[in-house]
């Protein structure tokens, strides 16, 4: 179980490697005004070393807390790194937080330090200054209107890092010393959960954790030196530090940063990279822009497109390598013909492997990507697993399955069907929090409140131990499963279900405005707003009809009978959805408490 094949280093360790074996080759690229900026892993481990003498300079000492609250830049990393290299741990937040969230991680982490984006960031963190007495230093990466904040309380990013330079200068001693005493059982990330039910809690990451994430990406995904990464999702999400930081760093290979969160899809154009790691929203997103196009597209585009979609899709889930020749020839006449410009349009043509995780998806979402092409398996994982535990292979794409354990771990199958997990990326625990630890651990398992099934080896997440339904005719149901069916329509962005102790299944569901809205214009309805068009009937048509057809696919005891449109979308800050867009249920039947018993009335 000892992952044996990567050097027994630390992150940092392993960074200031890559700083003398690949020197000036290009670690990171960083696009800033339309130009693509490249970092070698020279200057990574360089402005790393910087940012330590800085940290240390403002009173970060060996097991502090620097807290990062910005989007994916380059600076996240550096700032990452650069913590580590003086002994520190890194508390990352969601940029997407409103104040009182961002309150609650860093006093309860008690970050010293906090290194915020922008003005914005740095406003929300002085509202709940008073609340943080461990705080002592905001740093701004982008200070532009930051000129008469208090400069006792407030520097820049670049100051931050020239003031370590020259402290670098006059004592280098402190980064080698950090590099000589650092343990792989040293506390690296604290991983704030997105906290769908209660607060969320701090999961400890030691450096064995992502030494061993590592190794098991590179053994079960075969990512290596010669990949290419989009970093995008949030870098406080463990799923995107597996790809951003862990994996690249023992790997040697290249992580790209766009100009923004909102110029992904550009971005994606741009750099074509060999891996992605989508969440099913952004799958259920591309689907439904590739759909928006086939209905702007010409009677015999649209005909030509479908007609490829239904000669292919009949062997999508066989690996390419076992198809038949009439498989293949079939295949390649319709990539020629229809599916290079649609993994053109997606910007993934040159992806070797595509990942979808963090959350079920729909088996009909993963089935319309494998049959244009894209190689796209499900994995499955956890903050407290330090990312991926189960993953599918390219040889063999089971449907609905999520694959098998990672090597160096053990997976069993407790009580009520609960996946329980051991091995040396199992987290070190919560902080501040001995009682959910306790819970989580038991007898040296992981409870990961997941419930499982598994054929042939291959495992199959049903749901959330605590989301599972039980009928007022005493019948066991998914909600997942119901919702992903339902979301796999290109006009539903969101569904609840609802049916606990109730005699059938009903669902609040949001439809996808931007899909719906190009329909109505097809149809020629007028609306004004996203309540107008969602109160239209002819919507509402149309979304039974997409209820209806999606039924057709489930047992009858889970299809959904009612339905609910609600009339706004859900939002983060009204404390409806987590900063990872997971519903948060509670919240939500509390909220449309009248709507739901006006369903059963």
């Amino acid at each position: 179980m000892t992952p044996n094949t990567l050097p027994e280093l630390t992150l940092p360790q392993m960074l200031a490697q890559n700083a003398e074996r690949l020197g000036a080759r290009t670690a990171i690229r960083q696009k800033d005004y339309g130009i693509w900026n490249p970092t070698s892993w020279r200057s990574y481990f360089e402005r790393s070393a910087d940012l330590a003498h800085g940290l240390r300079a403002l009173g970060v000492g060996r097991g502090g807390h620097v807290a990062v609250l910005s989007e994916n830049r380059i600076e996240w990393v550096l700032a990452q790194m650069g913590a580590g290299l003086c002994g520190a741990v890194t508390v990352g937040v969601y940029a997407t937080s409103p104040a009182n969230e961002v309150g609650y991680v860093l006093e309860h982490s008690g970050a010293e330090v906090v290194i915020c984006e922008d003005q914005e960031q740095v406003d929300k963190v002085i509202e709940v200054r008073d609340s943080l007495p461990a705080l002592h230093r905001i740093v701004v990466i982008e200070p532009k209107g930051m000129r008469s904040y208090p400069a006792d309380l407030v520097i820049s990013f670049a100051q931050l890092e020239s003031d370590g330079a020259a402290d670098r200068a006059r004592a280098p001693g402190l980064v080698p010393e950090t590099l000589a005493q650092q343990r792989l059982d040293d506390i690296a990330l604290m991983i704030y959960t997105s906290g769908s039910t209660g607060k969320p809690k701090g999961a400890m990451l030691s450096y064995r954790n992502l030494r061993a994430q590592a190794f098991a990406v590179q053994q079960t995904l075969g990512l290596s030196a010669r990949d290419t990464h989009l970093s995008y999702l949030p870098l406080c999400h463990v799923a995107e530090q597996m790809l951003t930081t862990m994996t690249p760093i023992y790997a040697g290979s290249r992580v790209d940063f766009g100009e923004s969160l909102r110029t992904v899809h550009e971005d994606l154009r741009e750099v074509a990279p060999t891996t992605f790691l989508g969440v099913p929203r952004i799958w259920e997103k591309m689907h439904s822009s590739i759909h928006i196009g086939v209905l702007e597209a010409s009677g015999l585009r649209k005909a030509i497109y479908e007609r490829a979609l239904r000669a292919c899709e009949g062997f999508a889930n066989v690996p390419p390598a076992r198809r038949s020749l009439r498989q293949k020839a079939t295949f390649q006449f319709y990539y020629w013909l229809v599916f290079r410009a649609l993994q053109n349009f997606v910007g993934l043509r040159r992806a070797r492997l595509v990942l979808t995780g963090a959350a079920p998806i729909s088996p009909k979402i993963v089935q319309y990507f494998r049959t244009i092409g894209l190689p796209l398996i499900e994995v499955y994982g956890a903050t407290e697993t330090s990312g991926v535990a189960l993953a599918q292979r390219l040889d063999r794409l089971e449907p609905g399955s999520v694959g098998v354990p990672i090597p160096n771990a053990e997976v069993r199958i407790g009580e009520q069907g609960e996946l329980q997990m051991r091995g040396e990326t199992v987290f070190a625990g919560y902080y501040r929090n001995p009682e959910a630890t306790a819970q989580a651990m038991r007898d040296g398992w992981l409870h990961t409140g997941d419930v499982v099934s598994q054929t042939d080896g291959q495992f199959r997440i049903v749901d959330r131990l605590k989301d599972i339904m039980i009928t007022a005719g005493g019948k066991n149901l998914s909600p997942s499963e119901i919702e992903n069916t339902m979301k796999s329509s290109p006009f539903i962005k969101e569904c609840i279900v609802i049916g606990e102790r109730r005699k059938f299944v009903s669902a609040l569901i949001q439809i996808d405005a931007e899909i719906v809205g190009k329909w109505a214009e097809e149809q020629g309805l007028a609306y004004t707003t996203y309540r107008s068009l969602v109160e239209n009937p002819r919507v509402v048509a149309l979304i039974d009809s997409e209820v209806q057809a999606h039924n057709a696919s489930l047992a009858q005891v889970a299809q959904v009978r009612k339905f609910h449109l609600l009339t706004k979308e859900l939002d983060h800050d009204d404390d409806e959805v987590t900063a990872t867009m997971k519903v948060r249920r509670a919240n939500i039947f509390k909220k449309y408490d009248p709507e739901i018993e006006a369903l059963y009335a």
